[in-house]
């Protein structure tokens, strides 16, 4: 195990002073967890101390999980990355690119190219959020059609905003991924992760559908008030939605998504269950964006859901289901790190250089805020300071 003693007390403080409700830290390396802590409450309006088994509404940290599923059925050969989503699901052929209003009146026209799953899983598919692009809200808000949050499948007749393969645009993309799983497994995608990804690692707290026993568990959703406080945030997720969110709808522990991490530091492999050939995780570890640019800022236009993201100012790109910086960041992660986070202010990186991953915890919105972003970025600098020089792979 590594000295935590400066982590435990960043945390703790962060906790104290309502930076987060609370949260849980963890960090592990090939052989195993080397830090765990648990700080706070999992409601400001509670006393529960959090624990290393508080439960967690995960969301975008989900698309790694599916992206793994998906990458596991082109090993198998029922998927090709430069394989048109519409080969498999007919219906996505059908989407029209968002290209302007008429008054009220959305402009359509077809997409110059059909996306691919390559660009599913890169997010250069066309497709966006409601809560990232103005456009795309506006859509919503004038035809009515539910958004990815209401559960309702619906939401998968909204339009792309660009061209396939022009620009990097957080998006749907992953949801979509996961109905093209469910079509070329015949199960669906909750059953598929079970049985593919959570069983073999052996993360039993992760899941779509999380059981009374693990939503008793389940820290509670909080937003930043405007005073720099945090009161309880009055949305809750669907308990039955009509399809499973592959780019969101996942729950876990930071226990059992470190058993992820550690799989996918190995090489896809963890206590001789292999998820993933190592070939493959290199390749979910490699720039796949094809000169598609990532944005300078990932704007946001529901800033109860997200503060506006800065691009790093340094050399990245995206993976197969997830970011990966392209050069070492000073006291902090390595070339060819991996990483993303969930919207409620959730966070992880896979640093295979160094052999070290980690993740912070906790349930605040908006995402990428910026007192959060502060203690998490101290998080990361203790633990390098902890581990010391990069590991051989």
């Amino acid at each position: 195990m590594m000295d935590g003693t400066g982590i435990d007390g960043l945390l703790n403080r962060a906790a104290d002073e309502r930076v987060v409700p609370g949260t849980v830290a963890m960090v592990g390396d090939r052989d195993g967890q080397i830090y765990e802590g648990a700080f706070g409450v999992t409601s400001i309006e509670d006393s529960a101390p959090v624990a290393p088994d508080t439960t967690f509404w995960i969301a975008s940290m989900t698309k790694a999980l599916v992206s793994a599923a998906a990458l596991q059925q082109i090993e198998q050969g029922r998927l090709e990355l430069e394989q048109p989503v519409a080969d498999v699901m007919p219906e996505f052929g059908e989407l029209q690119v968002l290209d302007g209003w008429d008054g009220d009146t959305p402009r359509l026209r077809p997409p110059a190219t059909q996306a691919t799953i390559r660009q599913l899983l890169t997010h250069t598919s066309g497709l966006s959020y409601f809560f990232t692009n103005p456009e795309l809200l506006r859509w919503h808000t004038v035809t009515g059609t539910p958004d990815p949050v209401s559960g309702l499948l619906e939401m998968f007749k909204a339009p792309l905003v660009h061209d396939p393969g022009q620009v990097f645009e957080y998006g749907t993309s992953v949801d979509w991924l996961g109905r093209v799983i469910e079509a070329v497994t015949g199960t669906d995608l909750a059953t598929c992760c079970e049985q593919n990804i959570f069983g073999p690692l052996g993360m039993p707290d992760t899941t779509f559908r999380p059981s009374d026993a693990q939503r008793d568990r389940l820290m509670a959703l909080h937003t930043r008030t405007p005073d720099g406080g945090l009161a309880l945030f009055p949305v809750e997720l669907p308990e039955e939605p009509e399809f499973w969110s592959g780019g969101g709808g996942c729950y876990s522990t930071a226990g059992d998504y470190m058993r992820f991490i550690r799989a996918l530091l190995r090489g896809g492999e963890l206590d001789g269950e292999r998820i993933l050939q190592a070939e493959t995780v290199d390749l979910m570890f490699t720039d796949h964006l094809h000169g598609a640019p990532l944005p300078d800022v990932m704007e946001s236009a529901m800033p109860e859901f997200s503060n506006p993201v800065p691009k790093l100012p340094v050399e990245q790109g995206f993976g197969l289901g997830l970011h990966v910086v392209s050069e070492d960041l000073p006291g902090m992660r390595r070339a060819g790190t991996g990483d993303w986070a969930g919207l409620a202010n959730c966070y992880y990186w896979i640093d295979r250089r160094t052999g070290v991953g980690a993740l912070a915890l906790t349930q605040v919105l908006p995402f990428f805020d910026a007192k959060i972003i502060e203690t998490v970025m101290g998080f990361e600098l203790a633990v390098y300071a902890a581990v010391g020089s990069p590991a051989a792979a």
